[in-house]
């Protein structure tokens, strides 16, 4: 998919495509700090390092592991406290696991996500419940993630009681609040989710995750199955619940226009890694990686007559279980530097601005002549 929500243009690879890349030409750059090299702000409320995820694949009347997708494969990257972080890119990079994997709804295969300094991976069953009121999550499919045959304000409650925050006539008047933060009618808490429009049904769970008052929210696309009108509904609210809440967001999407909107940083993925970081505008405006430059030119222009000079990226998205050597973009990347440099390093998520980070070994690395200052 492309940022806009729209297939990018694939061109069958043909053989002569495939063809050996040019020797290198000695003008690959591996240096520049990563983000996990530079010291964490102090205002730092997640701070995810190295975190990897790997789905067994298993064949044979034994079940025997034969190989692993690699849906995330060692990401990092911080979120600091009233911050949003957009992530965004193709369907199957790896977005939705990433976030899921923080909030261990898929236990991760390793790594680190370290909460208020405390590592989420290592704790146990009452710790993690703890951590259920500090982090929630806003799913994508805001029917499939309420339960039919329970009422709106039965939903609610249900949450309120099982972290012991309401009870009885206070847990009524809390939902009523909450439904009311949401701007939904009071009375909506007597329906079935069945009653609502999917804008509505999102507005639920945007309230599901609020009752329990937490500071970091992984939006899970929450506006994609919305029409364009109710999305905008949709981000107005998460944006006025951070400025009055004071929340954290990690916002999934796949479309750039509407994470540069909403987001402060903006990181993208591409097969299960972070292929480039930095604030919203310098990534839209200055994109270091050939990807994201990719990605950007799919986007409309809102002006009738005008477009954008389309990057047309050749052949398929290599397969997660069998990832391409060196950089896992150099298959369809269109860099005119590309050689076999690109096909045997794996390039790190170094610094090319000042916190302005790329994976691309083709793009001068920024060399800081003083030693490294907090990073966002």
């Amino acid at each position: 998919m492309s940022a806009a929500g729209t297939p990018l243009q694939v061109t069958p690879v043909e053989p002569e495509a495939t063809a050996a890349l040019p020797p290198a030409r000695g003008n690959s750059d591996t240096r520049g700090l990563t983000p996990g090299e530079l010291p964490p702000p102090e205002d730092t409320l997640l701070d995810v390092r190295d975190l990897t995820k790997h789905f067994p694949i298993r064949r044979g009347l034994l079940a025997r592991q034969v190989g692993a997708v690699r849906a995330v494969d060692g990401v990092t990257f911080r979120v600091r406290r009233g911050e949003t972080l957009g992530l965004v890119g193709e369907s199957g990079s790896g977005k939705t696991t990433t976030g899921r994997a923080i909030l261990r709804l898929d236990e991760p295969t390793s790594g680190e996500a370290f909460f208020e300094g405390v590592d989420v991976f290592t704790m146990d069953h009452d710790a993690l419940r703890a951590l259920r009121r500090r982090a929630q999550i806003v799913f994508q499919d805001p029917y499939g993630s309420l339960n039919p045959r329970m009422t709106v304000g039965d939903t609610l409650r249900e949450v309120l009681k099982v972290h012991d925050l309401a009870r009885g006539a206070d847990a009524g008047r809390r939902v009523r609040d909450l439904l009311e933060r949401v701007g939904l009618p009071a009375a909506s808490e007597r329906r079935y989710p069945h009653e609502f429009s999917g804008g509505q049904r999102q507005r639920i769970g945007i309230a599901r995750a609020l009752s329990v008052e937490p500071d970091f929210i992984v939006c899970d696309e929450p506006v994609s199955a919305l029409d364009v009108s109710v999305q905008a509904q949709v981000l107005n609210l998460l944006q006025d619940l951070q400025g009055e809440l004071g929340l954290s967001y990690l916002f999934i999407a796949h479309d750039l226009s509407v994470v540069e909107h909403v987001s402060n940083r903006v990181a993208v993925m591409y097969l299960g890694r972070i292929v480039e970081l930095g604030s919203a505008d310098a990534v839209v405006r200055s994109p270091r990686h050939p990807y994201t430059r990719a990605l950007l030119s799919a986007v409309p222009v809102p002006e009738p007559g005008q477009a954008r000079e389309r990057i047309v990226l050749q052949g398929d998205v290599p397969s997660p279980s069998n990832p391409p050597p060196g950089c896992p973009f150099h298959p369809r990347c269109p860099h005119p530097l590309k050689d076999a440099d690109c096909a045997r390093l794996v390039p790190p998520l170094a610094e090319k601005e000042p916190e302005h980070f790329a994976a691309c070994i083709k793009e001068p690395a920024l060399v800081r002549l003083e030693g490294p200052t907090a990073s966002a």
